[in-house]
């Protein structure tokens, strides 16, 4: 059984292709796999490995050196997975770690206020709290918290548009967001503080945070979290989510096929580009 590493954090990267230079032959020694994203913006990852090269692995990112910039911010949750789940590795540059298309949502600036897992229930009682998930529409197909907002997107990137056509600050004056493991929350908090909402809160930490934290007695989630490796979902205490149904296997099967097309459009814009110099 390996160890997985979740982790993630915004902070300013001058240099992400260096970095991926610095990181690849860092996992390869380690023998890890999983994804790995940089962007200026920071670093956002999934590596999976031995238990101590994964804690190894941490420890050299929080602290940097070698070409490896100090991520001591790290926001990091742990779980873990049999080898089959995680059977390459693939560390990408790209222009955001999380895709939003809207850079007055900074969460290096300012982001809603932090709201621990132990404390996530009260919040979901709260009668003024408008509570929404950020995920995509097939993740909360999958599960969620009961009452809480499904805005139906398709990508991450709609999320603005959503805002912009169904919610208001005179009205929605407590908002309350969660999504798989945090990131996500931090631009989408990031993005209602800047459109005027006063009382934006997230879970910190995500879903995962939660199902790792509060009792399955005590819990007020339902069903499996949808997450971005072969493992497909996890329910409390972060063990893998019974079989999948026949629709969250297409749904699988089509977010794999999304994630082919994007990759051969990238090479095709790569390869037009250099014709182009």
């Amino acid at each position: 059984m390996n160890k997985v590493a979740a982790f993630y954090q915004f902070r300013s990267l001058p240099d992400p292709g260096g970095l991926r230079a610095a990181l690849l032959p860092l996992c390869e020694r380690f023998g890890l796999r999983g994804t790995v994203l940089l962007a200026p913006e920071g670093i956002n990852g999934t590596l999976a490995g031995a238990a101590q090269d994964i804690d190894s692995f941490v420890v050299l990112l929080r602290r940097g050196g070698q070409g490896i910039p100090a991520c001591n911010g790290l926001e990091v949750k742990y779980s873990h997975a049999g080898e089959a789940h995680f059977d390459r590795l693939k560390i990408r540059v790209k222009r955001e770690i999380i895709t939003f298309g809207r850079p007055e949502a900074d969460p290096a600036r300012r982001t809603g206020a932090y709201v621990d897992a132990r404390d996530w229930n009260a919040m979901l009682d709260d009668p003024d709290v408008t509570v929404i998930d950020t995920r995509n529409g097939f993740e909360v197909e999958m599960g969620s918290f009961a009452g809480a907002i499904d805005p139906g997107l398709t990508s991450f990137s709609q999320f603005p548009d959503f805002v912009q056509r169904h919610l208001d600050p005179a009205e929605h004056r407590k908002i309350a967001m969660f999504c798989t493991g945090g990131i996500r929350c931090e631009k989408a908090s990031a993005y209602m503080l800047a459109a005027g909402f006063a009382a934006v809160f997230q879970l910190q930490g995500g879903i995962l945070k939660y199902l790792e934290e509060v009792p399955a007695a005590a819990s007020k989630w339902q069903g499996g979290c949808f997450v971005f490796d072969r493992r497909v979902a996890l329910g409390h205490g972060l063990a893998l989510a019974g079989p999948l149904q026949i629709e969250e296997e297409s749904r699988l099967h089509a977010n794999d096929a999304v994630n082919r097309r994007n990759d051969r459009l990238k090479l095709l814009d790569s390869a037009r580009q250099n014709v182009a110099e």
